[in-house]
């Protein structure tokens, strides 16, 4: 029986090391943190005889070597115990990879961008669903892109592609439907960098400005990892009002579908997706005379980038054939996307929005540039490389007043004083960020009140939906009458600050 090791005990992890046991596999997953629910999650896998290693690195020593090593997408691609076995021969991919060889006769949607393509991700899925097709969003959004392949039956398995006429045994852990007819994935630049032959029917790019640079090192290798997903796809759409993308333009994807918000006069080629009129408008050859498809006021959520992320998602649904009827069904009917300017709730006439997923500076900028102003806006967490130009005189147009949470808030505070910026309050933990909020939106009638953390959330929390549900839970608790009680503490350089105690 061949072996196999699976690097990371999260979502994906123990997706794939069950796709795997399923394929014949003797398999062994590893990860080097231990807490109780690991324990918990290592008793249950061992049921299924799956071997689980807690606390412990990968050691590539001795006889008993794997065939294939797994990388959960978490796990940085060029860590010493990965290079040495690429150098040894075993074959090292990321779990986007396994599911792609498991599941590559079925057309493949990839979405990738730096900002931008969780919203088009569950847009596009939203359409294909409409259309009633069975299209389930995987990848950084939604399933584990092995949960998926888990659903449908072995690599093998015949399919009658027409509907109820499906042969493959369906995994009855799992809730996604047999017979899928599209994967829409949403995949970030970590599982492209180790999926080496995924190829999707349709290859979209949303943004692409500079991010995760302490993994990728340079702009450049975070662009070529970016670019291989759309080489290696057969159609491909991109965001022709992107500064970067439009740059490069036909020169470099000359038979790309570009998309632009500004119409058709700034369409970079002959052919594409623009809004004229306010109408999504389509010219799917430089020939073909143009067809407008669905009213730009069907999509509820507001923002310019929003309206970018529309044309790119009906560009892929018309693209994969599906009408009209449907495409405006879904617009109309899509709430948008958590954690990404997600309305929580209304207090007192104060809107508080939860940005939590904009955790690099373009995407806070786009926050803070789609809300109402003055804003009082919460920021911080775990600083990552980036130009904050943008987002500072963002700041500077639209808050009334800026907390800052987490790792980052004493470096955050001196740029904001650097630009002229005096009125932040540092007061480190969303605990006391929320009903400071609160409070500074009643002081300077501003009509909003948004996290848009312009950081990682490592510093504090797990993720950003673990930090953005915490907004969630604390808004919702303070309009629902909770208060808290407020003891002074030490003042820290040019900042007004309390603690603040949680009482119930």
């Amino acid at each position: 029986m061949p072996r196999a090791t699976v690097i990371g005990l999260g979502k994906s992890g123990v997706a794939a090391a069950r796709l795997l046991k399923r394929e014949g596999w003797e398999v062994a997953l590893s990860d080097g943190n231990t807490s109780e629910t690991l324990l918990k999650q290592q008793q249950q896998l061992a049921a299924e005889q799956i071997t689980v290693k807690l606390g412990q690195s990968l050691e590539l020593n001795g006889a008993n070597l794997p065939q294939l090593i797994v990388v959960s997408p978490g796990v940085p691609w060029d860590i010493p115990v990965l290079i040495e076995a690429r150098q040894l021969g075993i074959e090292t991919i990321g779990e986007m990879e396994l599911a792609w060889r498991n599941l590559r006769s079925l057309p493949w949607v990839g979405i990738t961008g730096t900002n931008g393509k969780t919203t088009t991700t569950a847009l596009i899925a939203a359409i294909f669903q409409a259309a009633e097709l069975n299209a389930p969003a995987c990848g950084n959004i939604g399933y584990a892109a092995c949960e998926v392949a888990l659903s449908q039956g072995g690599r093998g398995a015949e399919r009658q592609r027409g509907r109820g006429e499906e042969t493959a045994i369906q995994n009855p852990k799992s809730k996604i439907q047999n017979c899928i007819d599209w994967v829409i994935a949403e995949v970030s630049s970590y599982q492209i960098e180790s999926s080496s032959s995924l190829a999707p029917r349709i290859g979209v790019w949303t943004t692409f400005t500079a991010d995760h640079l302490s993994r990728h090192k340079t702009l450049e290798n975070y662009y070529n990892i970016k670019a291989k997903l759309l080489r290696q796809s057969e159609l491909q759409v991109f965001n022709g009002d992107d500064a970067y993308l439009s740059q490069l333009g036909l020169s470099a994807w000359p038979d790309a579908y570009w998309t632009s918000v500004r119409g058709k006069d700034f369409l970079i080629s002959e052919k594409g997706f623009y809004i004229e009129d306010g109408w999504v408008v389509e010219k799917l050859t430089a020939t073909s005379a143009p067809e407008a498809i669905v009213k730009v006021s069907t999509l509820r959520m507001v923002g310019e980038h929003n309206q970018q992320n529309l044309l790119m998602a009906v560009a892929t649904a018309r693209l994969a054939g599906i009408n009209r009827d449907a495409i405006a069904l879904a617009i109309r009917e899509f709430p948008g996307v958590a954690h990404r300017l997600e309305h929580i709730c209304t207090w007192e006439g104060i809107d508080f929005i939860n940005d939590s997923k904009a955790t690099n500076y373009d995407a806070a900028e786009v926050g803070l540039a789609s809300v109402n102003s003055p804003a009082i806006l919460i920021a911080g967490g775990e600083a990552k490389a980036g130009d904050d130009t943008g987002w500072l005189a963002q700041i500077q147009t639209k808050t009334a007043a800026v907390l800052l949470i987490g790792s980052a808030a004493p470096a955050f505070a001196k740029r904001l004083q650097e630009v002229g910026y005096h009125n932040y309050h540092i007061v480190e933990t969303m605990e006391r960020a929320v009903p400071k909020s609160a409070e500074l939106a009643k002081q300077y009638e501003a009509p909003v009140v948004l996290l848009s953390p312009a950081c990682a959330s490592f510093d504090q929390y797990p993720n950003f939906e673990v930090r953005g549900d915490r907004f969630r839970h604390l808004c919702l608790a303070w309009a629902g009458g909770w208060k808290p009680a407020k003891v002074e503490f030490p003042e820290l350089e040019n900042s007004n600050q309390e603690s603040i105690v949680q009482s119930r």
